[in-house]
Parts: C-alpha cells; structure tokens; sequence
C-alpha cells in the first residue's frame, strides 16, 4: 500500500508564505499525534545535523522554530539533538559540538528549545537496543535518543559518498548512534592511498582520530585493522590521493546504517515524524567544512509517517529535476540518475530496499502537494 509523503515547493505569494505552507505541512503529517497526552509534557527528540564549521547548507534554524514552538504548545518538552562524530571536526565531543550549534544559528534564542547532545560528552552515554537482524544483535544509540517519548527528525537531503544519498534513513540510523554505533557502522570502510602520487605531507596522519595511518618509505599507509572507515583522510588530502576502496562493503555499510534506524524507531512506533529538506542539494556531506554548489534547485520540504517513502520521494524529486549547469553533475538531464552520475559504483537504493524488507515502510508512495 502506498505511504503518503506531504511536501511544498518554494513559491510564494504575501498571503501564503513558506511559513505558511510549513505550518500546514506539519499539519498534514499529524506533528500533534506524537506527542503522547498520557505522559505529563512528553519529552520529544528533534534530531538534525547542525552543520560542521564552515558548512553552510544545514536546515534554517528559524525552520526548526517552527517545529518547537508547535510541539510547546502540543504540550511536549521538546529538545534539539545530534550525536557526537567519529572523525576529527568541531562536533567530536559536546563542548565543540554545542559551541559548533551555536555559531551556526541553533542557540536557544533562535529555536526555543535546549541543546542536547545524545550521548553525552565523549560519545559514550549510550543504550544498546536489542534488535536481532541479520548483521547487529544489539545496536547503540545516544541515550538521550532513546529516552525521549518521541522522535522528529529533520533532515537535509543531499548526496553522500558511501551511501549514495543522506535522508531522514541516515539522519536516524548514523545520526543517532554513539560513538560506538556509528563505529561498528564503519568498521569495514577502509580508504586506500595511491602510493605513487602520495607525497607524505602527513597531512592525513595529523587529522586521523584512529592513528590507522603512518608514513612507511615517505608514503602515508592505512592500517585497515585500526581504521573506522570515517572517510576523513579523503577530505584532508590537499592532493586528491585517497580513494573509498569500492567494494562489497557499501552495501553492508549502507545494511548497518538501515539497521540502527530500526533500533532507533524500535520503541517508538507511532511517534516519530520526518521531515526532509531538499535545498542546497550538495553533492557531499555537511559532515565537511564547506559545501559545493547544489546540483539541482531547491525542490521543496516534504513530510511523512513513513521514512522509506519519505527518502524514496525524495530522491526521486531530485533525479526528476534537471541538473544544475556548472555543478559537478556530468548529466544535467531531467531523469538522469544524479546519485550514480556522481558515485557511479554506489547502489543508493539498497538502502531503501533492505529498509523496506524490515518493516520500516514502503517505496510506494503518494506525493501530495501541500
């Protein structure tokens, strides 16, 4: 049977706003219904991703105001929360992670609600949830994730470079893992260095939170055994030199993620939204500290109860608009499969697949305009 998936494009007049359209969207989707009335004041996750240092295409704070606000008055206790990141940035434990929030625009001034981060200051308070699939027994979640009655994630749809596309599916899975969770994650990720073009900067080694990597001959190595995968000595190589090794662990990768989105919505059948901003559709992660130009325009902001039809429509709104001229797409056609034009080994849609074989939704859906 096919989902609903609610969403609004960006036009506008002076008597309908995008606030507007935001407030009905989140209307349409039934934001009230999580918000358990047995509970005196309810605590409620509001999880996103504040956006590293220097990144600029994370959610509007003002936009998350929107959903605070409404769930004060719902009578829910809401807090905004992310979880502390494997590699070395400006979110690898709380006090850089919340200063990062801050700068960025999520002080409690703008959005009306405390900061929070879920698993606590180094990444280690934590709550293994049982979940007996095919690859974890146990997945572990930030605490504070797990504690709280209810979830809304709001999430910034864009490209990723392990799992095709980052949607509300990522946002939940990787997003909400401790540190731990989001190690066990990665643990079978190793990139790989071109041995004949490296210049043994070091640049690689002073960045790698694991020291997996070492200079042997005035070549940087990666020790596969003490390596978490986390894909930052790609970025920090100011030559280029280091490559995701394509293989059969993206798919696991991409299994483990979906995984740990079903520990995460485990105890919380019927109180979670989801929410997926398709703006500055970048072609990388706002896990770096910059941002390329968005491949295609800003499409809108869609909503659904259901997170595999939520990223599903999604990726389809992005593949159906035609590419942005200038961008690093090569195939700027309506229709063309933007995910594979820019990470032609990546199968994005093993994810939705494997997500929808858990139980967490379905591919079908009903896109309705807001």
């Amino acid at each position: 049977m096919a989902s609903q998936v609610y969403y609004f494009d960006f036009r506008v007049t002076t008597k309908d706003t995008n606030f507007k359209k935001f407030g009905r969207l989140l209307e349409a989707v039934n934001l009230k219904g999580i918000v358990q009335r047995k509970k005196k004041r309810p605590l409620i996750a509001i999880k996103l991703h504040f956006g590293e240092k220097g990144n600029t295409s994370f959610i509007r704070p003002i936009y998350v105001r929107q959903v605070v606000d409404r769930l004060w008055e719902y009578g829910g206790r809401p807090f905004i929360t992310d979880a502390n990141t494997v590699y070395v940035g400006t979110r690898a434990e709380a006090v850089s992670h919340l200063t990062t929030a801050i700068q960025n625009g999520f002080a409690f001034a703008v959005v009306n609600a405390p900061l929070v981060i879920a698993d606590g200051l180094r990444g280690t308070a934590e709550v293994a949830v049982e979940i007996h699939q095919e690859l974890f027994q146990s997945v572990y979640i930030g605490e504070a994730v797990v504690e709280a009655e209810a979830l809304v994630s709001l999430a910034h749809f864009k490209l990723h470079e392990l799992s095709g596309f980052g949607g509300a599916i990522k946002n939940v899975g990787m997003g909400c893992a401790s540190r731990h969770g989001k190690l066990a994650q990665h643990s079978n990720i190793a990139p790989k260095i071109n041995q004949k073009k490296c210049t043994g900067c070091g640049d690689c080694i002073a960045h790698c939170a694991q020291e997996a990597i070492n200079l042997e001959a005035e070549k940087a190595v990666i020790d596969p055994a003490e390596c978490v995968g986390c894909a930052e000595c790609i970025l920090t190589c100011p030559y280029g030199n280091i490559e995701i090794q394509w293989n059969e662990s993206i798919p696991v990768f991409m299994k483990k993620m979906v995984e740990y989105t079903y520990g995460v919505l485990k105890d919380k059948p019927e109180r979670a939204v989801f929410l997926n901003f398709v703006t500055q559709v970048s072609p990388a992660c706002d896990c770096y500290g910059h941002n390329d130009m968005p491949i295609v325009g800003d499409l809108g902001v869609l909503a659904s109860r259901d997170i595999v039809a939520l990223d599903q429509a999604s990726a389809d709104l992005v593949n159906q608009s035609p590419g942005h001229p200038g961008s690093c797409l090569k195939d700027t056609a309506p229709g063309s499969d933007k995910f594979r034009d820019i990470y032609p080994q990546i199968d994005w849609e093993i994810q939705l697949d494997y997500a929808e074989k858990l139980g967490l939704g379905s591919r079908a859906y009903e896109l309705v305009k807001i």
